[in-house]
């Protein structure tokens, strides 16, 4: 027996890094690949509202203006993307993904996106119900902005890098006079 799945039902939305988004519709469904970087995704069960970021690296660099690229600026356009939505922040309930240390990355990235996640969350005050931080694994993500539903899926991790070995060496004549 097959059964028939209406994919016109939901519209996915990618978000990517750098972005956010925020939907009380409940035919959206959230997606994202995540590796080092981190993705928020926050819900408020009343309202049923939610969103989604994802950014690269905790802290802005020098120099740099702020942008959703950054975790610090990356979390407060979500918070106030909700409220603007009618979410209370009193609320809130989030769920933390990514963080990895991926093949050749260095750990201090990923990690360092982790913490800041987790020690924003805690200033806020705003309770992590779920997370799913560190390791050596990408991460697919489907989250359900009404109903607070996130859907992971681990990718393979990769063989570790083996030295090449010194082909043998054996006696070969070329040329001959």
């Amino acid at each position: 027996m097959s059964i028939l799945i209406n994919e016109s039902a939901y519209r996915e939305i990618a978000v990517y890094q750098g972005e956010f988004q925020i939907s009380a519709d409940p035919g959206v469904v959230m997606t994202t690949l995540l590796g080092s970087c981190v993705a928020t995704c926050l819900f408020d069960p009343v309202a049923r509202i939610g969103g989604m970021n994802h950014f690269l690296l905790a802290e802005t660099p020098s120099g740099r203006t702020p942008s959703e690229r950054y975790g610090f600026y990356a979390m407060e356009v979500l918070i106030n993307g909700l409220l603007k939505l009618g979410a209370r922040k009193s609320r809130l309930e989030a769920k933390l993904f990514g963080g990895a240390k991926m093949e050749g990355g260095a750990w201090t990235i990923g990690a360092a996106n982790a913490e800041f996640a987790t020690s924003f969350l805690d200033r806020e005050g705003i309770p992590c119900v779920a997370s799913s931080l560190g390791g050596r694994q990408g991460r697919r993500l489907r989250f359900s902005p009404t109903t607070g539903v996130v859907r992971q899926r681990l990718m393979e991790v990769p063989p570790p890098l083996r030295p090449t070995e010194p082909a043998p060496v054996d006696d070969i004549l070329f040329f001959e006079d």
